[in-house]
C-alpha cells in the first residue's frame, strides 16, 4: 500500500494508525515550543501537513 495515499476503504485502525497520529502529536506539541526558529517551525510544519494528508484529516 502506497504510504501517500491510502484506499478510500480503509476501515481497519492499525499500529501503524496509531503511531501516525502519535508522531502527528508529537509534531504538533513540537511547535508549541517558545524559542522554535523559523526553518525548524517550517519543517515541522511541512512534516504535519504530510501526516495529515496520509492520516485523512
Amino acid at each position: 500500500m502506497d504510504k501517500e495515499k491510502r484506499p478510500a476503504q480503509h476501515n481497519k485502525y492499525t499500529c501503524n494508525d496509531y503511531r501516525e497520529e502519535m508522531i502527528l502529536l508529537g509534531l504538533q506539541r513540537q511547535l508549541q515550543a517558545p524559542g522554535l526558529c523559523e526553518a525548524d517551525r517550517k519543517k515541522i510544519e511541512r512534516e504535519i501537513e504530510r501526516l495529515e494528508k496520509i492520516i485523512g484529516f
